[in-house]
């Protein structure tokens, strides 16, 4: 099962927070339906600026626990060479996840339908 280490922000990028979650759109939805879960609201952690997906449960767990005991520092020298501007990369990650999904298809032309043929 797929697991994501992520490290979201607020807009002023004051606070840097990492998680472990399965399933990181529903986490990003969570952090928007409680603005007020960790901070007030001036601070409330809205942008994702930093996401892994790894594959392993058991390395997806210390390697949460290695980024959680990182230093501000440590946490930004792993952002700024894959998000130098700090861009929130949720949109992103919902247009990839909506490429997913099986566009609906029209459905066929009727067989009953002769072709005319001049």
């Amino acid at each position: 099962m797929k697991r994501f280490i992520y490290i979201i922000t607020d807009r002023n990028r004051n606070n840097l927070h990492v998680g472990l979650c399965s399933d990181l759109l529903k986490t990003l939805d969570f952090y928007r339906q409680m603005p007020t879960l960790f901070f007030d609201n001036a601070n409330q952690l809205n942008r994702l600026v930093y996401f892994e997906e790894i594959s392993n449960e058991e390395l997806a767990m210390e390697r949460f626990k290695t980024v959680s005991t990182f230093t501000r520092p440590q946490k930004e020298k792993m952002i700024r060479p894959v998000n130098p501007d700090w861009v929130d990369l949720t949109a992103g990650l919902k247009y990839e996840s909506g490429l997913r999904v099986r566009p609906q298809l029209r459905p066929s032309v009727s067989s009953s339908r002769k072709m005319v043929t001049f």
